[in-house]
């Protein structure tokens, strides 16, 4: 968990960004699972780059921003059993669940 993410326009990745909508009351839990997910099952899986688990300061909103070498890799995590029980139990603590794959276009620093 030392390592930074690094985001490049140039980069042939897919970029999952999954916003849950939560109440403020399992927001924490959500964030607990969705990190003990990533820590015993996702990171483990071929394909997988990197993922950042933000919270919303308003306690609404849980955020995965992650990175997969591919679409095919990503589809790949979701038909494994072990991610999927993780994945249920997510969207279980969630009112609404939104992934979508991504690309990057643009990049700006100051």
């Amino acid at each position: 968990m030392s390592e930074s993410t690094t985001i490049t326009a140039d980069a042939n990745i897919a970029t999952l960004i999954n916003v849950f909508t939560v109440t403020p009351d399992r927001q924490r839990e959500l964030v607990d699972l969705l990190v003990r997910a990533t820590e015993e099952v996702m990171r483990h899986l071929p394909g997988f780059i990197s993922a950042n688990i933000h919270a919303s300061i308003d306690g609404t909103r849980v955020v995965n921003y992650a990175q997969w070498q591919s679409a095919d890799a990503f589809q790949a995590m979701l038909d494994n059993p072990t991610a999927k029980e993780h994945m249920g139990k997510a969207g279980a603590l969630a009112e609404q669940v939104d992934p979508h794959l991504h690309t990057v276009e643009s990049v700006h620093h100051r």
